[in-house]
């Protein structure tokens, strides 16, 4: 019998994240399990990742329920890292677009006269749509692939097999502070994508002109209302879990040596790009229709 302490996990546990070769299965009894049985292994494949995400996650959420304390000074230096990498880039993307969307929707409104809608329409873009994927992308592609990049070096040195040999959880240890990090991070960061995309709409309106700087924040901030805010946060959020866990797995799933780990962080931060702009599209769809009330720009 493997022995373990309070804190300790078997070898078993940390490669049940592993996923196995996909062969030829076994001969199966079981109707459904034939069906499955059929499934070619490149389709197959994707199939078993996604469970093993899932696995991940709810591993993680429960070790982060079960015993909250023990990981939060992990946490604090994982967030001060992420916005240590995060802030320059984010901040750049973040005025270089929206300056880029406020001079194009600027002039099209002031031909259409409907200049002095021009911040109700700019704070949609910004809030409900640019600020969260931006960011989410800043943090797949700088946070994300360090992540990944972190984890597979500590895999393939077998460090994950060492700590488990001390009684240590790896997956509480290493995973669960990243994912953590990666979720309050995206939220946090997503206020300053924000701010810097409302800093860029006004740069557009001096810089376009015909329209008032302080017509500009009277149809912003008319509104901006509690549910706007909740709703961006929360959409940040679901992001910031999708980067953690998928850029996770991917590292500590590394093998093949130094190019394996480059093959995983490249695999983790597409994957992490596809799932952002899934969640965003079925997110903001379902936000709309259940609250009526984002539908009207005041």
């Amino acid at each position: 019998m493997t022995e373990r302490t309070d804190r300790g996990a078997t070898a078993a546990q940390v490669s049940e994240y592993q996923v196995p070769e996909v062969g030829p299965p076994p001969p199966l009894r079981e109707p459904s399990a034939a069906i499955v049985g059929r499934i070619p292994g490149p389709a197959l494949h994707p199939v078993a990742e996604a469970g093993a995400m899932v696995q991940l996650l709810g591993r993680t959420a429960w070790d982060a329920i079960r015993r909250p304390i023990g990981y939060w000074g992990a946490v604090k230096d994982e967030i001060y890292r992420t916005l240590r990498l995060c802030w320059f880039p984010l901040i750049l993307s973040s005025l270089t677009f929206c300056l880029l969307f406020a001079i194009l929707a600027l002039t099209l409104l002031i031909l259409i006269g409907a200049s002095n809608r021009y911040g109700q329409y700019f704070l949609i873009y910004n809030m409900r749509a640019f600020s969260p994927w931006i960011n989410a992308m800043v943090v797949a592609g700088v946070v994300g692939a360090s992540m990944t990049a972190d984890l597979g070096a500590r895999k393939i040195r077998e460090e994950l097999d060492a700590f488990v040999v001390l009684g240590i959880d790896p997956i509480r240890e290493l995973v669960l502070p990243k994912i953590l990090t990666a979720i309050v991070m995206t939220c946090l960061l997503n206020l300053v994508s924000v701010v810097a995309g409302t800093v860029a709409g006004l740069i557009g309106v001096g810089w376009v002109g015909q329209v008032d700087a302080g017509i500009y924040f009277a149809t912003l901030f008319s509104n901006i209302t509690p549910i706007e805010i909740a709703l961006a946060l929360f959409k940040s959020a679901l992001f910031g879990v999708a980067i953690g866990v998928i850029c996770s797995y991917k590292g500590i799933n590394s093998r093949g040596g130094a190019i394996g780990v480059g093959r995983a962080v490249n695999q983790a931060v597409v994957l992490s790009f596809v799932v952002i702009f899934v969640i965003d599209f079925f997110f903001t769809t379902t936000m709309l229709g259940w609250t009526p009330s984002l539908n009207t720009a005041r």
